[in-house]
Parts: structure tokens; C-alpha cells; sequence
């Protein structure tokens, strides 16, 4: 049986397809529409299991459903290409819409919520941690002041705010693209439990079971790069020692030591695959 996490760039769904075909597919979203959209796609297998959750809660997923192990894991991270072009949902900063940017409609923290609410020092931290943005300070000084007059409703809003606080280079790409990323990573607290839910996944698997990730951005990857050598397993203990004693666990081994990126096709076909890394951990027999 493999488990997959519907999300990104639309990865997921071919792989999907190629599984479903084979054995059992356990398919899990915090976006009920993403469900609905892979219901459809998917409706001629019928060894398709759809979850309405958050992957983060692997664990307790597949206690409820009454699993012990998997044989494999697809983690496709980050915002969908569906969500980014409803333009309702707020993700796109090219388009105007009212500001939300949830996964999950039933989660209570919006976008609007974080432009508003959040005092300049948070907000410029989020801006800067989850959006490497540079001129994190400077945006969030330019929210504060435009919301003393009025609250901050639309995309369009926000994106005009952005556009007088950041010099615009030729080559550099839109200016709110990074502030878009962590306010949207910070609205559905993509990162903080990626490395326990890696930790988590690796744990469900069957000996030789094998827990594949895609990312979309340097955050993404880093946090799945560190878990997966946290699961390797790397002792510290001096070589003359004869026992270990530095607690390192031995989970399996990192089959790629350098991610696995689209092929020039791909990206020809689908450009929002051009930022995708795929990290791939085998578990311990």
C-alpha cells in the first residue's frame, strides 16, 4: 500500500494513477477540493482510499484506518497549481482576490488575519524567515502604515504595498512573490512540523519502504534534507570508543544524495516544475 499526499504542481497524480493500478492508494489532503479534483481524475480505480486531513498526522491517520505500515510514501509539498489559479482562494499574487491563502477553508488563521493583525516586528519576521525577503522590514513598516487608514481585504492591495517597498531588478521576478510564499507558509504552518512529520513517515514504513518527497523552494528542502540525515543516522562518538553513546538512530539511508530535478522536457511542459526537487529515504530492513 502507498500513502500520497495530493499537493504541489500535479505530480502526484500520474504517480498516483501508476499506483492505484497496482495496490492500495491511501490519498490524503487538508484541501477538501483537492480531494474532490482527485476523486475525479481517479475515479476508475476503485483501490483508491481518499483522507480529508493533514499529512502531519500520518500516524494517527492510518491508526484510524486501521494500518500498521505502508509500503511507500509520496510527500508532494506546497501550494497546488489548482489553488494558485482559483482566484478566490488569495494564493496568486497575479491575481485580486480577497486575502485567505488556506488550505484547509476550515482552518480559523488567514492571510487577512496575518496583514492585519500581526504586529510589524512578526510580520517583518515572518516575511523574512519564510520568504528570505530582504526587505522584510521595510514591507512590513509600509503594511502598518497603509492599515492605520484601512484594513488590508485584497491580494491587489497587498501587491501595491509591496511594489513601493521593493526596488524592482531587471531578472529578480515578481516582488511579492517571497512575501506571497511566507505569509501562505505561515497562514497553513507548512514548515515548523515538516521534520517531524518526515521522522513520522519514515516510521509507518515497511522495511524497504521508500519515503519520496518533492519541494518547491530552498525552506522546503532544507527541513526534508535535515530530517532525512537525522533518520541516516550519523554517530559523533570518537572512533576509539567501542560502544556508541551519542543516542545516534539508524533509520536507513538516503538514496539520493543529490535531489532529482525535472528534465528539460518537463519543464518545457509544465513551468512550475522548474523549482521541484525530489529527495528519496529507503527505510531499514
Amino acid at each position: 500500500m502507498w500513502m500520497v499526499r495530493f499537493g504541489g504542481a500535479g505530480h502526484s497524480y500520474e504517480i498516483a494513477k501508476r499506483i492505484s493500478e497496482k495496490g492500495l492508494l491511501l490519498g490524503i489532503d487538508r484541501d477538501q477540493e483537492a480531494i474532490c479534483v482527485a476523486k475525479e481524475r481517479l475515479k476508475q480505480f476503485p483501490n483508491v482510499k481518499f483522507v480529508y486531513d493533514n499529512h502531519d498526522r500520518i500516524k494517527q491517520i492510518l491508526q484510524n484506518l486501521e494500518i500498521s505500515a505502508v509500503d511507500g510514501i509520496l510527500l508532494d509539498l506546497g501550494v497546488s497549481s489548482y489553488q494558485l489559479d482559483e482566484e478566490e482562494r488569495g494564493f496568486s499574487y497575479m491575481l485580486d482576490s480577497d486575502l485567505d491563502m488556506r488550505m484547509d477553508k476550515s482552518a480559523r488563521l488567514t492571510a487577512k488575519d496575518v496583514v492585519n493583525q500581526y504586529t510589524e516586528e512578526k510580520l517583518a519576521n515572518v516575511i523574512y524567515e519564510y520568504g528570505e525577503e530582504r526587505f522584510s522590514r521595510r514591507i512590513a513598516k509600509n503594511i502598518c502604515e497603509y492599515r492605520v487608514q484601512k484594513s488590508i481585504e485584497t491580494t491587489a492591495e497587498l501587491v501595491q504595498i509591496i511594489e513601493k517597498s521593493v526596488p524592482r531588478k531587471k531578472g529578480e521576478g515578481h516582488p511579492a512573490k517571497r512575501t506571497f510564499q511566507a505569509i501562505r507558509i505561515e497562514v497553513n504552518d507548512e514548515i515548523k512540523p515538516l521534520q517531524a512529520t518526515i521522522l513520522d513517515s519514515i516510521d509507518v514504513l515497511k522495511p524497504q519502504g521508500r519515503l519520496c518527497v518533492i519541494t518547491f523552494h530552498s525552506l522546503e528542502d532544507r527541513a526534508v534534507k535535515k530530517a532525512f540525515m537525522e533518520a541516516e543516522g550519523r554517530c559523533t562518538c570518537p572512533n576509539d570508543l567501542p560502544y556508541c553513546s551519542c543516542g545516534c538512530k539508524h533509520l536507513g539511508k538516503i538514496i539520493t544524495k543529490k535531489p532529482i530535478l525535472p528534465t528539460k522536457k518537463e519543464m518545457e511542459q509544465n513551468s512550475r516544475s522548474k523549482s521541484a526537487k525530489l529527495r528519496i529515504f529507503e527505510k531499514i530492513g
